[in-house]
C-alpha cells in the first residue's frame, strides 16, 4: 500500500461518512429498518433525554458540566441540553446522512471538544463514548420491549448500532484535529 497523506475528514465530511458507511456495512436495508423503528424510539424521547442527564448528574466528573456555581443542578442548562439531545435524536432517526447533517454532527463534535466556556469546560472524549454506549443500550432495550419478534428487534438494534457508531466516529473528530 502507498502511504498517502490524507486531509482531515472535516474537509470532506460526506466522503468520510460514506466511507464509514461502506466500511461498517451500514446499507439501505439498515436505513430502512432504522426509519421503520424510529417511532418506537422517538415515542420515548423525553424519557431518553431525561434519563441520560439524570445519569450524568450521578457522577461528579460529568455532573460538573451541569451545575450552578453553588453546586446545584442548573435546570435551565439541563433543559437546553435535553432539547439539543432530542433534536439530535429526531434527526438521527431519519438516518439521512446529508451534507447539512454530517456538518451538523461535526459542529456538535467541535462544541463538545473545544468549548472552553461554561461549567466544566471541554467534554472529555470518554464521556462522548460513554454517552453513545448508554444510547445504544437504551435503544436495544426499547426495541426489545417494543417489538414482538426478537430476531427483528436484534436486526433493528444492529442497524441502530451501526448508525450510532458512525455518529460517534464523527463526534470524536473534534478531539483529533491536526496540530
Amino acid at each position: 500500500m502507498i502511504d498517502q497523506p490524507r486531509m482531515h475528514p472535516g474537509a470532506d465530511m460526506e466522503g468520510f461518512v460514506n466511507e464509514l458507511m461502506a466500511f461498517t456495512g451500514l446499507n439501505d436495508d439498515d436505513v430502512k429498518i432504522i426509519r421503520q423503528t424510529a417511532p418506537m424510539i422517538l415515542k420515548h424521547e423525553h424519557a431518553i433525554t431525561s434519563a441520560l442527564y439524570e445519569h450524568f448528574l450521578q457522577f461528579p466528573s460529568t455532573a460538573q458540566f451541569f451545575l450552578t456555581p453553588e453546586g446545584n443542578p442548573d435546570e435551565q442548562r439541563l433543559e437546553r441540553r435535553k432539547h439539543s439531545l432530542a433534536r439530535w435524536l429526531r434527526e438521527t432517526a431519519e438516518a439521512a446522512m446529508t451534507h447539512d447533517f454530517v456538518y451538523y454532527l461535526l459542529a456538535v463534535s467541535l462544541s463538545h471538544s473545544h468549548r472552553s466556556h461554561g461549567p466544566g469546560g471541554k467534554i472529555p472524549p470518554q464521556f462522548m463514548i460513554g454517552a453513545m454506549s448508554l444510547a445504544q443500550t437504551t435503544f436495544a432495550g426499547l426495541l426489545r420491549d417494543e417489538m414482538d419478534d426478537v430476531a427483528q428487534a436484534f436486526d433493528a438494534a444492529v442497524a441502530w448500532n451501526k448508525l450510532l457508531l458512525l455518529h460517534l466516529n464523527v463526534l470524536l473528530l473534534g478531539y483529533f484535529l491536526p496540530t
